[in-house]
């Protein structure tokens, strides 16, 4: 009997273990479920740090804005025409300058040379020519009295031939000393007249050789003109006026005494009165931009209307250069090169649901923005359908209604979170 109810004492503290074994792990699980349930505490931010705005319901100017500089509507570009070597400098940069004003001087004593010789091939041409000259009109004049010569006989053979004719008719003279005066008339006047071709042809033969001759003289006179002009090239010119923005070589200060190729761009004159701005403006905002819209220049000391009248097609660097011509006075210090603040209208939309631009967001897209609590507390994430954007705008379109408060500032960080607690 003793042995019976000792195996019942230790089934029954089996089944103990068992069942406590069982509650315990119950309790765990029910435990862990549950703290895996339990929602993560929001984290905290500081209110101050924050960005808020209201959202609010009334017109909108969709814009776009880009940085850029002021540039001169006017710009020569000053090469050389011939090589040389910078002999002296006569005016630096930031002067202003005269079309005629001499900006350096170039010397090339080969081209000096070159230009002497022409003027000695010019005055020897033209010696030539008055040679010529005087030999064909000795010629002509030779060939003119030989001819008056052959007229005279042949005008005393024919007279000779008619006082023959009255004698013979007397019967002075034989009719063989008539025809014989005749024969010698007819011979003579055809002599008078191969004469007087030959006359004519040393005349045309004169003004052929002379117009050779002057052929050549012209020839050396363009050559010692264009040298000339060559000459007065290495003299560099401002050619418009304005004010002289830099004398350089790749970026390079011209220094005297280098030397330089023809062609070569050495100064570069603007006119200061007349700018325009170059804004770079994002190629995803860019596409909206279109020519005479309305504009506004910030040069940092007053803003100056304009309007577009330039868009660049090609992207470089993620950026469309638009021009602006400004329309308005430039304000004290605009200069060529000034950095300046470019905004472009592109639209005004009457009556639409808007907030300032967050700090993320494209046209036409849906973004999580954190909208504040109605106590102000705690800020919950909801998505919002955005719009048009303009420079410190956008349009909602859904998510959102007017009165709502949202913060628009970068709040990437907070991404795994749907709520956050303001600490103000």
């Amino acid at each position: 009997m003793d042995i019976q109810r000792g195996q019942s004492v230790l089934r029954a503290k089996r089944r103990k273990r068992i069942i406590f074994g069982l509650v315990g792990l119950l309790v765990l699980v029910g435990v862990t479920v549950g703290l895996m349930r339990l929602r993560p505490a929001p984290p905290g931010v500081e209110y101050a740090t924050l960005w808020p705005d209201t959202v609010k319901r009334g017109p909108m100017l969709r814009q776009v804005r880009g940085l850029g500089t002021l540039v001169p509507e006017e710009i020569r570009w000053i090469p050389t025409l011939t090589e040389g070597r910078v002999e002296k400098i006569l005016v630096r940069p930031g002067t202003k300058v005269k079309a005629g004003t001499v900006l350096l001087v170039l010397s090339n004593p080969q081209l000096t040379q070159e230009a002497m010789d022409a003027d000695l091939k010019l005055k020897a041409a033209g010696a030539d020519y008055r040679k010529l000259e005087v030999s064909l009109t000795s010629d002509v004049l030779n060939q003119k009295a030989v001819m008056a010569k052959a007229e005279r006989d042949a005008e005393q053979a024919a007279e000779q031939e008619r006082i023959n004719k009255d004698l013979l008719k007397l019967g002075v003279i034989s009719p063989q000393t008539e025809h014989d005066s005749a024969t010698a008339a007819e011979q003579l006047k055809g002599q008078a007249d191969i004469e007087k071709q030959r006359y004519e042809n040393s005349m045309q033969v004169r003004q052929a050789q002379l117009a050779a001759q002057q052929s050549l003289i012209d020839q050396a006179k363009e050559l010692a003109q264009l040298k000339h002009t060559q000459l007065e090239a290495l003299k560099i010119k401002a050619g418009t006026d304005g004010v002289l923005q830099e004398m350089a070589i790749n970026d390079q200060e011209l220094q005297e005494g280098q030397q330089v190729t023809a062609g070569t761009t050495i100064a570069k004159v603007a006119n200061p009165a007349r700018l325009k701005a170059q804004l770079k403006i994002p190629e995803t905002q860019a596409k909206d931009v279109q020519i005479a819209q309305v504009a506004e220049v910030d040069t940092h000391n007053g803003i100056i209307p304009g309007r577009v009248s330039r868009i660049d097609p090609a992207v470089i660097n993620g950026t469309r250069t638009v021009d602006v011509t400004l329309e308005g006075a430039l304000p004290a210090g605009a200069v060529p090169d000034l950095s300046v603040d470019g905004t472009v209208t592109l639209q005004r939309l009457s009556d639409v649901l808007y907030v300032g631009r967050p700090a993320f967001g494209q046209d036409n897209s849906t973004v999580g923005m954190f909208k504040l609590d109605p106590d102000g507390k705690d800020a919950t994430r909801v998505q919002v359908k955005l719009g048009a954007t303009s420079v410190n705008a956008v349009e909602i379109l859904g998510g959102l209604k007017e009165g709502d408060q949202v913060i628009l500032s970068d709040m990437s960080r907070y991404d795994a979170y749907d709520r956050i607690r303001l600490e103000r």
